[in-house]
């Protein structure tokens, strides 16, 4: 969920309006129910909230310990990431790797490419990540089919569906899809910008997808848990 500061200043840019799905005090009850992250991340969260321009973009404690309790529930060993940020989430899911597991994460901003890198090289797991720098796309056009097990998907809006569609090509059989961002801040209830009419297609092409079978999660912002299904199902 956005910061109270980070929420008021795009307010007064007029960027976008937003709405709490999930109340303050029921999010900071969660917050402190849940098994704190390594102190390595507990730093990238504190250079996240206090020093980018857009704080809101963290995944935070409780959706970054559910990343880590799906990893070590799906025993995934190729991991991709489409959006990096300052790595937040990409560390969190590297650490509960086993030391052969290999996660890719895709960002395009330089900037946000070498914070993370610097995050990265500090870390036990940073041998884990091979963090490319391009547009998403592009790159998940280059990898094979059928060979990635985890794929979380939390960058630009407009598009989720182009990169749903790569990831059910690359994804085996019974692999996992996490969009983050499902319910765009409650937006999706009546799409009016093109983030948000986009988040809101892409639910639907999910829900219509028989190839998959979904589980929609109202955690934090929303996030859309996808199984592709095996063969003969």
């Amino acid at each position: 969920m956005q910061s109270g500061s980070a929420r008021e200043a795009d307010k007064a840019a007029g960027i976008y309006s937003y709405m709490d799905i999930v109340a303050r005090e029921a999010e900071e009850y969660a917050a402190s129910h849940t098994t704190p992250l390594s102190a390595l991340l507990e730093e990238v969260e504190y250079y996240t909230l206090t020093r980018t321009a857009y704080p809101n973009m963290l995944t935070g404690r409780v959706e970054g310990r559910f990343l880590q309790l799906m990893v070590q529930l799906a025993r995934p060993q190729q991991i991709v990431e489409i959006g990096t940020f300052t790595g937040y989430s990409a560390l969190a899911m590297a650490e509960c790797l086993p030391e052969e597991g290999r996660l890719l994460t895709i960002e395009n901003n330089p900037a946000h490419a070498k914070t993370a890198r610097e995050f990265f090289d500090r870390s036990s797991s940073g041998p884990k990540i091979d963090l490319r720098l391009g547009e998403a796309l592009e790159i998940l056009k280059t990898l094979p089919d059928a060979e990635t097990d985890l794929v979380f998907i939390d960058a630009d809006k407009q598009n989720y569906s182009a990169y749903y569609k790569e990831s059910m090509r690359i994804l085996r059989n019974n692999g996992l899809i996490l969009a983050d961002n499902a319910l765009w801040y409650g937006r999706v209830f009546d799409p009016k910008d093109d983030d948000s009419r986009a988040v809101a297609d892409f639910n639907e092409l999910v829900k219509a997808d028989n190839r998959a079978e979904k589980l929609f999660l109202t955690i934090r912002d929303g996030i859309y848990l996808i199984r592709k299904r095996g063969s003969g199902e």
